[in-house]
């Protein structure tokens, strides 16, 4: 006799013994993983729907988003209160989560709970997606570059200070090979397959390294580089970090807090390199709120910038103008960093999550709300802890089903709202926050 074939459900158990985290994407307040079998899953803050779990609730622990279960995503990021998914054999791009300004690409300001497609970019291989405050910006396999969502300041590239509600095409991109998109929260950056910057949008604060403080409606290229060519670009809020093909790291913009880590707390309208990693080679990076995380061939990983929830990595709460080693990682290679505005998430080489700073809304994944001012392992995740084994997922309604989640009160209802105020004025007293 043959042997048997294994059952469906012994390969089901078989394919989640294996499961294994991909990567990881930081919004505000909360946080998404993409599993190895295509499965998505969140944590954090969900009052606007930005789990995607069908309701409002905030989640301590890593959930399974259900309603990704058959959609083969294959990459994930997040914006601020939002987020986006995307399917590469299906071409599908989903997105969720709070929906002033368009910036889920749905044609309405109505708030998602749970993932829907973006019709209009049904079909279309994406390459890269990048995702601000209110905003999002997409590079497609044929070159194209769209973008949508809140654009007060010309961070959509569009040429006007309109909102988009679906994506448009960025017509001063065509043309231009780019190869690599960031989104901060009021501005865009770029980066061209020939290794050229582009910035637009907000630059108050000198974001866009242009040499001045000037918003710019379309991409303007940053030509103070040292001629060096660029190859990653990363944005925080409202500051900018950008890394040369030789491995050297340049930051720009806002540094009221020494996110930019050139040992001072002095602004930058053009890309200044980080002296304190001249010696290193940077392969990876990433912006929070005010603070920015890089991290070198070797796999050290450093941090500077704001630190009043321990979101820097170095076991206290003092602000750091100055790039300083994240310890605590077990002498483990990070393999990929992501910032939210207060907390920070790290992949290493041995397959494990840590994730530390602000844990109020329990973004940090451990099954509590507590903020944490050095590396922890999430254990439900990571390799050497419980390896992704016991992962809930969501379920709908029993009584209503998924299409309760679709109708729930969203925030705008919940909110004491006057109708005929100005819908910016809306979000600015919605999510205007002390250094909290």
């Amino acid at each position: 006799m043959g042997d048997a074939e294994p059952s469906s459900e012994s390969g089901l158990e078989d394919q989640v013994k294996d499961r294994h985290i991909l990567y990881v994407s930081a919004g505000a307040n909360h946080t998404v993983a993409l599993l190895s079998d295509n499965l998505v899953c969140s944590w954090g803050r969900g009052e606007d729907g930005q789990l995607g779990h069908g309701d409002a609730e905030e989640r301590h622990l890593p959930t399974i988003i259900s309603g990704l279960c058959d959609a083969e995503i294959s990459s994930i990021t997040c914006g601020s209160d939002h987020t986006t998914a995307y399917s590469n054999l299906t071409k599908t791009l989903y997105s969720w989560g709070w929906g002033d300004f368009g910036r889920l690409g749905h044609g309405n300001l109505i708030d998602l709970f749970i993932p829907h497609p973006v019709r209009a970019l049904n079909g279309l291989e994406i390459k890269h997606m990048a995702c601000g405050d209110s905003h999002c910006i997409v590079l497609t396999s044929n070159g194209e570059v769209l973008s949508w969502g809140r654009n007060q300041n010309g961070q959509l590239g569009l040429g006007h200070k309109e909102d988009s509600l679906i994506p448009c095409k960025v017509q001063a991109l065509e043309g231009k090979a780019v190869k690599m998109l960031a989104a901060g929260a009021e501005h865009t950056a770029a980066v061209t397959e020939s290794g050229k910057l582009y910035g637009w949008g907000w630059g108050q604060y000198g974001n866009l390294g242009l040499g001045n403080r000037c918003d710019q409606m379309v991409p303007v290229e940053v030509v103070a580089v040292n001629r060096e060519k660029i190859k990653m670009v990363a944005c925080g809020w409202r500051h900018t970090i950008t890394v040369a093909e030789s491995g050297n790291l340049y930051t720009f913009g806002w540094s009221k807090y020494g996110q930019l880590g050139h040992g001072n707390f002095q602004d930058h309208l053009v890309p200044h390199q980080v002296h304190a990693l001249r010696n290193k080679k940077i392969r990876s990076i990433a912006g929070g709120w005010r603070h920015t995380v890089a991290v070198d061939e070797d796999g050290q990983m450093y941090g500077w910038g704001w630190n009043k929830f321990g979101q820097v990595g170095v076991n206290n709460t003092e602000d750091q103008n100055y790039p300083q080693i994240v310890k605590g990682l077990a002498d483990q290679r990070v393999t990929q960093v992501s910032c939210g505005w207060r907390h920070t998430v790290a992949l290493t080489d041995r397959g494990n999550i840590y994730s530390w700073g602000r844990g109020t809304s329990g973004q940090l994944g451990h099954g509590d709300a507590l903020d944490i001012n050095e590396p922890k392992r999430m254990e439900l995740l990571s390799v050497d802890g419980v390896a992704c084994w016991q992962i809930e997922c969501s379920q709908p309604d029993n009584a209503t089903g998924w299409g309760a989640a679709v109708h729930w009160i969203p925030p705008s209802t919940r909110y004491a709202i006057v109708p005929d105020k100005p819908l910016g004025l809306y979000s600015r007293q919605r999510h205007q926050t002390a250094d909290v």
